[in-house]
């Protein structure tokens, strides 16, 4: 059987496909690194460098020119802005609906042409993307004529949870289209594989150069020195891991999470992105005290491509974002199975080695990368955070500057109480004057805060002062809003017993009752942002002064 790929990025869903025996006979991707990377792995099919939107547009002739006919049709149109990572969601998503409806409309085009030998096709995407997608496309919501229905939302359409299909990650992706339903390698949550596996096999960078490496997804092994993309360490500054390990752990209403990752179960999801200091990064042990990133063959492999599967990226960031948009060759080696079952034809039950093409330069990467250094921010950044790891009953006490004339720098910190999230989140202001605490929390709250409104100045100098990196801040003894939060933190810990840490007090004037705790919180960050000045900033240099009258 013969199949086409439609936004093949790195051409994991072409391996899965390889890798059962079925012929990928043409792929189409906009992204150069990409269509390298599908066209050295895969050399017997040429992929092209073409916006496939402006394929799906094209003249009937220049359409069955450019695009041949298959029975099966594979595609992956870019999940960017669908996915959580894009303002959580709540991106535009003009973008991606018509990416998607581009490749609804060629499959319309190859499905209801006369003679077609098409006869199975599949989308692959984030979850999110379920909910704008349609059941049934007619030809005037594609943009075509005809009397036809698309039904793009059949029976085995839905999520799936790729860790059951041999994958040895965390990654929930939604798939629809016309296809038999694939088969779970594994049933149960103890049989998937953990991430201690991965890691054992491919062994510490550099630690097996002179030694055979077995891959532990296909049972083939290759010479140490011959894994390419593995062999080189990508060690962590101080600055992104504790930044991460906060937002891992003290995210307010969510979860805490690993931080070194779980060895004991699958990795999380792997990300398009290479950040280290976001709640979603993978982060590995690396020396003592020290953490680093995961290596590109260890990704790759989290992602099920085999070790000798390359990567024709020019850096390790266009590699990784190769490997984090791809679909995992194991589900899609799934998905094919289940195909050529249905039509009863044999699977390739052993894995048969790549070919590589010796048309395209491959670039290893075997250098460490070097320590990233923390940048001096931007005047106009943002800021939002609460007292760190003081959550009760999920109130939280927030400290931001949203409300900001940025454009005129005039700058503006803000408390408030939030309480959980999403369509329950309730975000309250009291005036902190009117707030009843008992005599001893008031007056413990107001010696420290007249201790500490020297040590933050102003609005302006806080703002200065968040802008500069945090070992700036350190050598010179200044207090940014990170480091005040930590001081209130500490503060309240040290000096107020919360026997009942979820004892609730009524705010009359809100109509809310909120634990005692976050309320002490609130009015001390509150009253410390009323008494200070807001001063004009005077020097606009990357290694901002403070501004002291």
């Amino acid at each position: 059987m013969t199949a086409v790929d439609f936004f093949c990025g790195g051409g994991g869903f072409s391996e899965g496909f390889r890798q059962a025996g079925i012929k990928v006979i043409a792929a189409y991707d906009i992204w150069q690194p990409a269509v390298d990377t599908h066209n050295g792995n895969h050399p017997g099919c040429n992929a092209i460098k073409m916006d496939v939107i402006k394929i799906s547009k094209l003249s009937d002739e220049d359409f069955e020119a450019t695009v041949p006919d298959s029975e099966i049709i594979i595609g992956s149109p870019p999940c960017t802005d669908f996915s959580n990572s894009n303002k959580s969601g709540k991106g535009d998503k003009s973008k991606g609906i018509e990416l998607i409806e581009a490749y609804l409309r060629i499959i319309a085009r190859k499905k209801y042409k006369k003679n077609s030998i098409l006869k199975y096709w599949i989308l692959e995407n984030v979850p999110k993307v379920e909910s704008h997608i349609k059941t049934e496309y007619k030809p005037s919501s594609l943009k075509l004529k005809g009397k036809w229905s698309l039904k793009v939302k059949n029976v085995n359409s839905g999520v799936y949870q790729m860790k059951y299909y041999g994958v040895p990650s965390n990654r929930k992706r939604y798939f629809c289209g016309d296809f038999p339903e694939p088969e779970k390698v594994f049933l149960r949550e103890s049989e998937v594989i953990p991430l201690k596996k991965i890691l054992k096999a491919l062994g510490v960078p550099k630690t097996k150069l002179n030694k055979r490496i077995t891959d532990p997804n296909y049972n083939f092994s290759t010479k140490g020195n011959k894994l390419t993309d593995h062999h080189y360490f990508h060690p962590l500054a101080d600055f992104e891991w504790k930044k991460a390990k906060q937002l891992k752990q003290d995210k307010g209403y969510m979860g805490k999470m690993s931080i070194p990752e779980n060895l004991d179960k699958p990795s999380r999801t792997i990300m398009a992105t290479m950040s280290f200091s976001a709640r979603e990064s993978f982060i590995l042990k690396y020396n003592t005290n020290g953490f680093r990133a995961p290596t590109i063959r260890e990704v790759a492999t989290l992602m099920s491509f085999p070790i000798d599967y390359q990567f024709y990226g020019s850096s390790v960031l266009s590699k990784y974002k190769l490997v984090g948009n791809a679909v995992p060759p194991k589900m899609s080696f799934a998905l094919a199975k289940a195909i050529l079952k249905k039509e009863r034809r044999d699977v390739l039950n052993k894995y048969i080695k790549l070919k590589h093409s010796n048309k395209i330069e491959l670039i290893n990467i075997t250098e460490d990368i070097p320590i990233n250094t923390e940048k001096v921010k931007r005047l106009n950044s943002k800021y939002k955070y609460h007292i760190p790891y003081f959550i009760h009953k999920v109130f939280r006490v927030e400290l931001t500057n949203h409300y900001s004339d940025f454009k005129n720098e005039s700058y503006q910190w803000n408390t408030e109480i939030h309480y959980s999230q999403g369509k329950r989140m309730k975000v309250f202001t009291p005036d902190f004057n009117l707030i009843m605490l008992n005599d001893d929390d008031k007056n413990k709250a107001d010696l420290f805060i007249n201790s500490t409104l020297t040590k933050v100045v102003s609005h302006e100098n806080l703002q200065k002062a968040y802008c500069n990196t945090s070992n700036y801040r350190k050598d010179n003894n200044i207090i940014g809003p990170d480091e005040l939060l930590v001081i209130i933190k500490n503060h309240l810990v040290k000096e107020y017993r919360f026997h009942d840490p979820l004892n609730l007090i009524n705010v009359d004037f809100i109509n809310q009752s909120i634990p005692r705790p976050t309320l002490i919180g609130y009015y001390i960050l509150s009253k410390i942002l009323e008494s200070i000045p807001k001063v004009k900033i005077e020097n606009k240099k990357s290694n901002f002064k403070l501004v002291t009258s």
